[in-house]
């Protein structure tokens, strides 16, 4: 079984950097599934509860299904109830008074229940795949045992109702039990209908922290390059999902099975250019993993922990003792950054986020940290960088060699603590908060135009120097001196 990829222990690490199995023995330790002898019961939310009841009163199959039954076993609270039923999408209107036609032509009806939706879907057998992610048509079937074949991963596949219980057919409450990630029947089937699925098995191996089954990942391995055909859209969604997860590092996984070389091809040369230096001790992408591993999931953050070094292959240097240097590598990274971040379709204020980070994750690592060059750094990157900024350091810091990494986390820790001091108090970083206008300057007889922005900005390098020279009085004086000069 292909295992998660894991950083090493040594040093201080994020929660959630390693692998965790599944163990029934844990049921029930919250609100959810809870392990009755050899039976699980699942508490279901009222109002799911209600619909199930509604259906099987009038005569049908229902049960809810899928991620909501998989989650409560692991005693997770569930995002959604999905509900499949025996019921036909016009036989399960009928039986409510608010429905919203979701997806009719698949079978499915949202029931309204207040301001709560819940999605309830026909029994199903998908038709012919010709996307790699859509069937043609789909066919309704009383049987609840063929629309669980259909779905992607047995964890993913089994349903549940206080009538009969969980319906476990493909083996899913083994595999939780083994920590593994296994298709339903034939995984070539299953990836070859809708080639999404391959990185969702992926993203659960990291959410989970599971491995995967052999004949699965072999299956991965084969068919990855259909992600080809996938959206950028629904890849964005599900890599985001997968770097925000317990176990970012299973993008290690995504590697060895050839999946970023379609969806991110840029990380594939991280992996493969070497780091021979006294300051790392592992390749750009091996370096590029652990740190990933020692920064909060918040999806900036492990965003920008995931491209800091995106432009080291493309400035790779090696000087006459065979050391490497990547001089300029945060200038390229954060334009390969912005380029990368499009192409997946990310919003614009994630790209300028994530791209400032990388275009000043290595700033001040040659410059002591004072005041000064605290206000200069904010000036640069925005009074918003803090404290993303640090935490991107230290994790960087943190996956490099053990050379000089108290002297560097220390460091790192001066410069936050002095822009924060800078923000705290205020000082002046920008032109907003500058104690003149440009209109003040007209006042003074000068024309709109290029040289009044230039002498505000030759009045903010003045304050950035000596915060105490803010003052309405004191710039213009100093404006009618640089006028007279010029």
């Amino acid at each position: 079984m292909l295992q998660p990829w894991r950083a090493g222990s040594s040093g201080r690490k994020a929660a959630g950097c390693r692998r965790r199995r599944g163990d029934l023995a844990a049921f029930g330790v919250r609100e959810g599934g809870r392990l009755v002898g050899q039976e699980i019961r699942i508490h279901v939310p009222e109002k799911a509860e209600y619909i199930l009841e509604t259906l099987y009163g009038a005569g049908y199959e229902a049960y809810v299904v899928g991620g909501c039954v998989r989650d409560a076993i692991l005693g997770r609270e569930p995002e959604d109830w999905d509900i499949t039923t025996s019921a036909r999408p016009e036989q399960v209107k009928a039986l409510f008074p608010r429905t919203v036609d979701t997806g009719l032509q698949h079978g499915t009806v949202t029931v309204m229940l207040g301001q709560e939706g819940f999605e309830v879907t026909t029994y199903r057998i998908d038709g012919k795949y010709e996307d790699s992610r859509h069937p043609v048509q789909v066919q309704f079937t009383p049987s609840l045992r063929e629309d669980l074949k259909r779905r992607d991963l047995t964890i993913n596949a089994m349903a549940y109702n206080r009538h009969q219980g969980l319906v476990d057919s493909f083996g899913g409450l083994a595999d939780i039990q083994a920590g593994r990630i296994r298709c339903v029947g034939d995984a070539g089937e299953r990836f070859g209908e809708d080639a999404l699925r391959i990185l969702r098995a992926i993203r659960f191996s990291a959410q989970l922290g599971y491995g995967i089954q052999e004949d699965t990942a072999e299956a991965i391995r084969r068919l990855a390059p259909a992600l080809e055909k996938i959206s950028k859209e629904r890849i964005q969604a599900e890599l985001v999902k997968l770097l925000c997860s317990p176990h970012p590092e299973v993008l290690r996984l995504a590697y060895d099975s050839g999946v970023t070389k379609v969806i991110l091809p840029e990380f594939d040369r991280m992996m493969e250019t070497a780091q021979n230096h006294p300051h790392h001790c592992y390749s750009v992408g091996e370096h590029t993993l652990r740190a990933l591993c020692f920064v909060d999931p918040g999806r900036i953050l492990r965003l920008a922990v995931l491209l800091h070094d995106i432009g080291k292959p493309d400035t790779l240097e090696v000087d006459g003792e065979g050391i490497t240097h990547f001089h300029g590598h945060a200038q390229a990274g954060a334009a390969m950054a912005q380029n990368i971040l499009e192409r997946l379709r990310f919003d614009h204020d994630t790209i300028r986020r994530v791209c400032r980070l990388v275009l000043f994750h290595d700033y001040g690592n040659s410059l002591e940290p004072d005041l000064k060059a605290a206000r200069r750094l904010l000036h640069k990157a925005g009074e918003g960088i803090v404290p993303d900024l640090f935490a991107v350091k230290r994790a960087d810091i943190m996956a490099q060699s053990g050379l000089q990494r108290q002297e560097k986390l220390h460091r790192a820790d001066c410069w936050q603590q002095l822009s924060e001091k800078v923000l705290e108090e205020k000082q002046c970083i920008s032109l907003k908060d500058l104690a003149v206008t440009g209109k003040d300057l007209l006042g003074l007889g000068m024309k709109p135009g290029r040289e009044l922005g230039v002498l505000l900005e030759g009045l903010l390098s003045l304050v950035l120097e000596d915060p105490s020279l803010n003052t309405r009085e004191e710039l213009l004086a100093r404006a009618r001196e640089m006028l007279a000069q010029t």
